[in-house]
């Protein structure tokens, strides 16, 4: 199902998308590909182009246009109105009016064979983010994208092969790294307040049976990859920032996963009620469990617990737990126990820790990223790329970061589709995570 899901999406854009060539020849081939460890060379200006502007992508657009150094040139989207906004939101910023291009699924390929942009940046359906990135980094621009970044094994491979081969950066844009208590754990944790790290647990809890089951431009998709595929899809928001404090591709990288999910009841119980019951949502088939489990060992002997509900009646949480040999830190409500610090056996509210332990990059940046999605998150994520592009610095997460995050998904299918057995990671850094450098306390 899964490989039948990739072939079919590559098919349709094989004639048109050049994605260099890339013979995929086993493990043994990809092994003898020495892992990209690079810097770009610093840009006075960075020149984006802007594939996908419906809700998130004009989110990003509206942010760019608030960062310093940043030129809009253009922009793409299969729906011509949506890119007239943008370039009539561009101009009022004060910069020329961006080119547009709307002929069509695969117009992005025009956009990146422009001369003038150094990031093509995506916030596409799923399926596209693999095709507009490698397009890019063929054409000597560099990549972002939303999450996840790739939804196979083999795309994930695509954009560590095509990123190594063209030396230009891919990042997927994980806003959850982003948040104040994400960053303010990770501030902690390299300060050893937790001691030891030995186990996390994350997840993507949000009831978007509505979402899904709506009938408008840009939601139905989400629909398609329920009806198709039973594992944990969206992994990368909860996973990503107790990756970062685990040293996942800088010390540690993960090792195998197990996953399993319940049955199906939430989205056809839902259609029912709404649609009634012969409604074609109510009879047709979904893959997707209701809730699924993943349980992540890593070469270093931690654990992590990720979860993905999206069609029960909850309220949302990404969970976000760190645990270690002197404390704990668990998310929703925001709560932290540490040993010889914390009076007795109970939690206490993890309010007081701000003061003394916020991130400095939160402290120096959220004044700028107020009113910004997703509480700020998102300013302060295209603020960091755009830091490193112009300085000519290591970004926060790298293609490796990338692969390794979105993977999950890819894996967890292979596990629940054989009675939950274990399922190996690849290691994409092939050895060079043993060498790698943790990500720093990095300020503004």
């Amino acid at each position: 199902m899964n490989e039948q899901y990739h072939r079919r999406n590559f098919l349709k854009i094989g004639a048109a998308v050049s994605l260099g060539g890339i013979a995929f020849s086993g493990q043994a081939a990809r092994d003898e590909m020495a892992p990209a460890s690079f810097v770009a060379p610093p840009l006075d200006v960075v020149r984006v182009g802007y594939v996908g502007v419906g809700g998130q992508g004009s989110g990003h657009v509206r942010n760019l246009l608030n960062i310093e150094g940043v030129e809009i040139r253009a922009v793409c989207d299969i729906v011509e109105a949506k890119v007239e906004r943008i370039q009539d939101w561009v101009v009022k910023a004060g910069q020329a009016r961006p080119d547009g291009y709307s002929r069509g699924e695969t117009d992005f390929l025009r956009l990146c064979d422009r001369d003038d942009i150094d990031l093509v940046y995506t916030a596409t359906p799923w399926e596209w983010h693999v095709p507009v990135c490698t397009a890019a980094m063929e054409r000597g621009k560099h990549a972002a994208t939303e999450v996840p970044a790739a939804v196979t094994l083999d795309e994930c491979w695509q954009l560590v092969e095509t990123a190594e081969k063209t030396r230009r950066h891919c990042v997927m844009m994980e806003n959850c790294c982003y948040g104040r208590s994400e960053l303010m754990v990770l501030h902690m944790v390299r300060k050893g307040l937790f001691g030891e790290l030995l186990h996390g647990e994350a997840g993507y809890m949000h009831d978007l049976r509505r979402s899904k089951l709506r009938d408008r431009d840009g939601q139905n998709w989400r629909a398609k990859h329920s009806a198709s595929r039973n594992g944990n899809l969206y992994p990368t928001h909860g996973l990503g920032p107790i990756a970062q404090c685990m040293n996942i591709n800088r010390g540690d990288r993960f090792d195998f996963l197990v996953s399993m999910s319940t049955k199906t009841c939430g989205l056809p119980l839902l259609a029912k009620e709404l649609f009634g019951p012969d409604h074609p949502m109510v009879k047709g088939e979904y893959a997707l469990g209701d809730v699924n489990s993943s349980l992540i060992r890593t070469v270093n002997g931690c654990t992590l617990i990720v979860q993905h509900d999206c069609d029960t009646p909850r309220p949302y949480s990404r969970i976000n737990l760190v645990q270690g040999t002197k404390g704990i830190f668990q998310g929703y409500p925001d709560r932290i126990y540490l040993e010889g610090i914390t009076p007795g056996h109970e939690f206490e509210p993890a309010d007081p820790y701000f003061e003394k332990y916020e991130h400095p990059l939160w402290k120096n940046v959220i004044e700028k990223a107020k009113g910004a999605g997703h509480g700020g998150m998102d300013y302060i994520e295209d603020y960091r790329l755009v830091q490193a592009l112009r300085t000519g610095s290591p970004t926060d997460m790298d293609v490796y970061d990338a692969a390794d995050w979105s993977v999950v998904s890819a894996l967890s299918e292979e596990s629940v589709a054989h009675r939950s057995r274990p399922v190996d990671f690849p290691d994409f850094t092939r050895g060079a995570w043993k060498i790698r450098e943790p990500l720093g306390i990095l300020e503004a």
